[in-house]
């Protein structure tokens, strides 16, 4: 009878880990267990990722739920003397709270995890995504037995709609009522599509999914195709997630080996076969028009709609397109029941969301939040609060193609309905948290620049009218806006919202009109004094130091590429502006908020005493 280990290490190997050194840490741990003759008694896994990125490489020893953090690989000799012969866990590596420094919780303990509700992610940390095994074990591919040897397509169909299951993707459309749609078309030839094509500054949910827990995906995938009566499927996925593309392909061979994919499926007389199609990276591909033309070897360029790719979509025929998180979610509806999911949420924004936490945040990671909880439950609870302690601004949810809240509305639900009203959109959900040392006349600018870059050029509003834009933001930025700037722009943007023709160039302007309705002074700011407040934009700031507050502690000259600050010790330092290139480190480095900044042209008064006055105004 073969030995079962009596420890089991997860060891993080999402991207982020890895590319910490956890392919490393866990050679080393396997070293350490061979020396000690300890290979049979102690299990290392590799797993994807675990979500709580800011604290990788990790480790999870259980059955003892210990969580160690940013493991190295001289730490394996320790833990392995230690914790696994001595059955003594080593606290020195173990989380502990910023607040709570000699507190030592359990994994389900740390509050990055114990306010989230794990459904997509359900299998999170806890398997090793090469083994199909191990999904097996964890209640993997009953839901595609169910749906496809006890229901019709039109059973599977009302339970989806029952869940109130909506489009993970952006959109937000009711997925069953998709599914519906096609499910009544005649064809010979129907296509389900998975997009993988995650494209949002700051997002990684769906390659996070992938990377774990590529057989959910696949699942998920088999249970829609039997809905619609789907006979090929394509995971479309960008090239630049190589670790998500090879655990899938790995993940589809061994489907088909064990005749969970191919003719016949388990049985059913049901027939479905997916493969992977590589994207190069276009933005405007995660447009589900866009996306079918680049399978077909075509340029990705969004077709006008009608018609609807459930009547006419890929190669023409109807075609059913659904996004990774999407369809991690639909195996637990199908095996526990559409009520179940909705039980979780609100009304009209049903089960979990996955968002990828990033920013200015302590805790940086992957996260799976019930629909309807605020975001200042998110940013404070699980995110843990701004770094360095300092003041939160906004924070950007929907990516390019959403919008900047700000903290006035951070009680706001995190529904599709709630957040459309503060100007964002829950989207595929990225979630970038800005402190007050962003500009953010500049955040919008970035993001603009991002959605003119990644514009197909089809339609003249999106290629035009977001060129135009980015320019007026680029005049403001660097010191050449004008009066009636602030008014172009907000018409602009009317004008590209209402006349391009995908969901690129309608979302394009969100950016700029939230930074203008809620972060209008900045703005004016910058068009009337020249004046940059968060020193972000060179052209428009003045870096110099207050001597009523500066206690000389050199932190500031030590961080100064030009050597531009100079002063004795606890004595105040000043800036010679001569040498000065703006780079902004003294105004991040300086604990004591005694670097200010100030107009462009400040030290051209001639009277330092007016100087001061204004500034303290």
């Amino acid at each position: 009878m073969e030995k079962r280990p009596r420890i089991t290490l997860m060891l993080c190997g999402g991207t982020g880990c890895i590319a910490g050194g956890s392919l490393k840490v866990k050679e080393a741990f396997e070293k350490e267990l061979a020396a000690n003759r300890l290979s049979d008694e102690i299990n290392i896994v590799l797993t994807g990722c675990n979500g709580f990125c800011a604290e990788g490489p990790i480790g999870i020893v259980y059955p003892d739920d210990i969580f160690y953090e940013k493991l190295t690989p001289d730490d394996a000799k320790l833990i392995v003397q230690e914790h696994f012969i001595k059955g003594r866990p080593v606290e020195k590596l173990m989380y502990k709270e910023p607040v709570k420094k000699h507190a030592i919780p359990v994994m389900k303990d740390i509050p990055f995890f114990k306010h989230q509700v794990l459904r997509a992610l359900r299998n999170k940390g806890l398997i090793d995504p090469e083994r199909i095994e191990d999904y097996i074990a964890r209640d993997g591919y009953m839901a595609a037995a169910k749906a496809l040897l006890e229901m019709t397509p039109e059973e599977i169909i009302k339970e989806v709609k029952i869940s109130g299951l909506r489009g993970r993707g952006g959109a937000g459309f009711p997925t069953g009522l998709k599914w519906e749609l096609c499910n009544k078309v005649k064809s010979d030839t129907k296509f389900i599509l998975c997009n993988g094509d995650e494209g949002d500054p700051g997002a990684f949910m769906d390659r996070s999914i992938m990377e774990g827990d590529p057989h959910s995906v696949l699942e998920g995938m088999i249970i829609a195709g039997k809905a619609i009566g789907a006979t090929k499927g394509y995971i479309y996925v960008r090239a630049e997630y190589p670790l998500a593309v090879k655990r899938l392909q790995i993940a589809i061979e061994q489907a088909r080996e064990r005749g969970l994919l191919g003719e016949d499926i388990l049985g059913s007389g049901y027939s479905l076969d997916i493969e992977i199609y590589q994207g190069a990276g276009a933005f405007v591909c995660g447009e589900e028009t866009a996306l079918m033309r680049s399978i077909e070897g075509k340029r990705g360029m969004p077709r006008p709609r009608p018609p609807f790719p459930v009547y006419k979509g890929l190669w023409d025929k109807p075609s059913v397109l659904n996004n990774v998180e999407t369809f991690a979610n639909v195996p637990p509806i199908i095996l526990h029941g559409g009520e179940w999911f909705k039980s979780l949420g609100t009304e009209k924004s049903t089960g979990t969301k996955v968002f990828a936490l990033t920013g200015a945040i302590n805790n940086v990671g992957l996260i799976e939040v019930p629909m309807g909880i605020p975001l200042r439950t998110i940013i404070y609870d699980i995110g843990g609060g701004i770094k360095r302690g300092r003041k939160f601004k906004a924070v950007q949810l929907g990516g390019p193609s959403g919008g900047c809240i700000p903290e006035h509305l951070l009680d706001t639900p995190v529904t599709y309905e709630d957040i459309v009203q503060t100007g964002a959109i829950v989207g595929s959900g990225g979630m970038v948290v800005m402190d007050d040392l962003n500009c953010m006349v500049s955040v919008a600018k970035f993001f603009l620049e991002f959605t003119t870059d990644e514009s197909c050029g089809k339609c003249t509003p999106c290629r035009i009218g977001t060129k135009v834009m980015l320019d007026l933001l680029t005049d403001i930025t660097e010191g050449r806006g004008k009066e009636g700037d602030i008014e172009t722009l907000e018409d602009l943007a009317k004008d590209i919202i209402a006349a391009s023709l995908c969901g690129l160039g309608q979302t394009a302007p969100n950016p700029v009109l939230t930074t203008i309705k809620y972060f209008r002074e900045e703005y004016e700011s910058h068009i009337k004094e020249k004046w940059c407040k968060a020193g972000v934009c060179r052209s428009l700031v003045t870096f110099y130091i207050d001597p009523n507050t500066c206690t000389g502690c050199g932190a500031c000259a030590r961080v100064c590429p030009q050597k531009a600050i100079s002063g004795e010790r606890k004595k105040p330092h000043s800036i010679d502006q001569s040498l000065c290139i703006r780079c902004r480190q003294c105004y991040e480095t300086c604990r004591f908020n005694s670097v200010k900044t100030g107009p462009r042209d400040m030290f051209k008064k001639e009277e330092p005493a007016e100087l001061l006055e204004e500034v303290k105004k």
